[in-house]
């Protein structure tokens, strides 16, 4: 360490000499020939890189883990059946191919995933996004075939014909995201998700469950409303029910309600006894399995009018290749599924991973999400992410890898090649009861607002705008208009600083904000400014006008002195790390001189100044916990 005292400046360094290169720099050319070059290691560890299941399942430990992950598995899969049909509705297909969504992706994942405990399969936010688009290019008007033209109040639609069209919509999206996370995994782009901030994640999740519930109440009512999309089309859709509720099917109705209550007290049931049992009592697939009984031998349909699932298909669907004629209308929302289902997951995914003690990889995720979005694709399925309900089952029942998956996909396989067929009286108002009962772990997100109140006003007007945002404009264009006032709140932060001179507290080596402690007192002849974000380009020039109203300078010089601070701030989570400053000062009218507070800042990478005393052509500070750069006055 070399002290430094000149009159230009005067801050401890550690220096460090410069090095020579040990060996000539590289040629790029035969740098990328080098790192292409094909060797049996590389190979092995590409392999073992893209595959991680040939990493860890040589090194399972079946004695110990085997029995946990079978019934962590099947604790899932019996969670994952009723969700999958329900969350099918959401995403505008047959619940049939819910089924198939919680098969074949969760066995690509199982392949390619490097988390232990997250739950892929259907999701509601996700599943409502698709529902959005496909009754968007293919909605109920297009499909109309005949209508009472004495009353014109009866439509008949052709489902049939909707319904196929609607699924080759969602196996297309589906197609495409998936294209969309394995190229941004190929090219190392994980770090996407870190432009949806938390407060941007709960409030989208939030207004996806709104929209959730009012896409469900139709089922609930046992009404026949239209489906709008674009801006306000919630709200649309909400007054149609209002006006549509002296319709409701009352049978109906009593089934959600039963259903709903009963659902919501065994949910608290469960609530009480997980810490005594590991067991969840499969309370969703009761409810579906009573439903269904009760509905068949009552024949609900024929005598109530009570709307049913209808026929479900035995056995597994060949794979069929997507059309691709509607590629243009789905580029964009193709990307937004793509972008929101890793986020979620790779949020999920990283929560489990510090607590059970493993490494997650972004890249990696976004390639086994994507593989498992593409070759669903395939196969009539729709986009995927991971459960936040169903993952926390797997892991509370003591699962411990991906095999427990498998063990779902059994179940899965099961009730679709055998007893699929018997759930084609289940009323869909039980299904969407099962959607509304599980958001309320969403809902509870509002409570949101008296904590961001308390701690960050900027997170709250986030949250609040993000919310707005898609309610009010849908899905798609909600997530894009949330992105960008994120974006803009990074702007706005950086251009409207905190600044303040500071005190010492007497007896103390503590500096506080004169304006805010009444014990912080000045030191005669000496002003410390501190600024509480950092000066780029954009804000230079208020952080000099600062300056000078703050310590009242009469002028101020610059000369040929210049300090290159490449730094970033600890206690604001919303800057980007490696901003810089270009700043240096000279020549100050005051009695003594002025010290510029940097005590925010965590590292400068480099420096290059030129003093009156020492010349350095190379030198690097290791900042501890305060800076000071003093600066005297002549």
């Amino acid at each position: 360490m070399y002290p430094l005292d000149t009159n230009c400046l005067q801050i401890q360094i550690f220096c460090i000499e410069p090095l020579s290169p040990t060996s000539a720099q590289t040629a790029p050319k035969q740098n990328f020939l080098s790192s292409s070059r094909c060797s049996q290691s590389k190979a092995k560890s590409l392999l073992f890189r893209f595959i991680p299941i040939l990493v860890w399942i040589p090194k399972y430990p079946y004695k110990d883990w085997l029995l946990n992950d079978i019934i962590s598995g099947l604790s899932v899969g019996i969670m994952q059946l009723p969700q999958s049909m329900a969350y099918a509705l959401l995403a505008g297909v047959p619940p049939a191919f819910g089924l198939y969504t919680a098969f074949y992706p969760v066995l690509i994942y199982f392949t390619f995933g490097t988390s232990r405990h997250v739950s892929i399969g259907t999701f509601a936010v996700l599943s409502v996004m698709i529902g959005t688009v496909t009754e968007r290019l293919a909605p109920d008007g297009d499909f109309v075939i005949s209508s009472d033209n004495s009353t014109n109040a009866t439509l008949v639609i052709d489902i049939a014909a909707r319904d196929l069209m609607r699924v080759k919509v969602a196996t297309l999206l589906t197609f495409f995201s998936g294209v969309y996370q394995i190229v941004l995994g190929l090219i190392k782009f994980g770090f996407v998700v870190t432009y949806l901030s938390d407060p941007l994640v709960r409030g989208y999740t939030t207004a996806a469950a709104i929209h959730v519930l009012i896409s469900q109440l139709k089922y609930v009512f046992g009404i026949n409303i239209p489906r709008y999309n674009g801006p306000l089309s919630l709200i649309y859709s909400a007054i149609d029910i209002c006006k549509a509720l002296p319709l409701t099917n009352i049978a109906t109705l009593v089934i959600s309600i039963i259903v709903m209550v009963t659902l919501y007290a065994l949910k608290l049931l469960n609530d009480y006894i997980k810490s005594k049992s590991p067991l969840p009592i499969p309370i969703e697939l009761l409810e579906v399995v009573i439903a269904t009984v009760v509905s068949a031998n009552c024949n609900l349909t024929g005598k109530y009018g009570v709307d049913v699932v209808g026929s479900i298909p035995k056995g597994l669907q060949a794979p069929v290749l997507p059309e691709f004629e509607m590629s243009s209308s789905i580029i964009g929302d193709a990307f937004a599924v793509a972008i929101v289902g890793y986020g979620i997951t790779i949020s999920l995914g990283k929560i489990f991973g510090l607590k059970h003690g493993y490494q997650v990889d972004s890249n990696q995720e976004l390639i086994a999400l994507g593989l498992s979005n593409f070759v669903g694709g395939f196969f009539q399925c729709f986009g995927v992410s991971c459960s936040m309900s169903r993952s926390l089952v797997q892991e509370s029942t003591g699962g411990q890898t991906q095999l427990a998956s498998v063990v779902s996909c059994i179940l899965i396989l099961v009730v679709i090649l055998e007893i699929g067929s018997l759930f084609s009286a289940l009323p869909k108002a039980v299904l969407a009861s099962i959607i509304i009962i599980n958001l309320q772990g969403m809902f509870k997100q509002f409570r949101d607002i008296c904590h961001f109140w308390k701690t960050n006003k900027v997170d709250l007007m986030i949250w609040v705008v993000t919310l707005l945002s898609t309610v009010l404009l849908g899905m798609d264009i909600g997530l894009a208009a949330s992105v960008g006032f994120a974006l803009l709140t990074v702007i706005f932060q950086t251009q409207l600083p905190t600044y303040s001179i500071l005190g010492q507290v007497p007896m103390t080596d503590i500096y506080r904000d004169i304006t805010k402690f009444d014990t912080a007192k000045e030191i005669s002849g000496i002003k410390i400014f501190q600024s509480t974000a950092t000066i780029y380009f954009a804000n230079a020039e208020l952080y000099e006008e600062a300056l000078k109203k703050k310590v009242r300078l009469s002028r101020m010089l610059f000369i040929n002195n210049f300090i290159y601070l490449f730094c970033h701030l600890q206690r604001f989570t919303y800057m980007n790390p490696q901003v810089s400053l270009l700043y240096c000062l000279s020549s100050f009218f005051l009695p003594k001189c002025i010290t510029l507070h940097f005590s925010t800042l965590n590292l400068i990478s480099h420096v290059s100044a030129h003093f009156t005393s020492v010349s350095m052509t190379s030198c690097s500070l290791l900042l501890s916990s305060a800076l000071f750069a003093t600066f005297p006055a002549k």
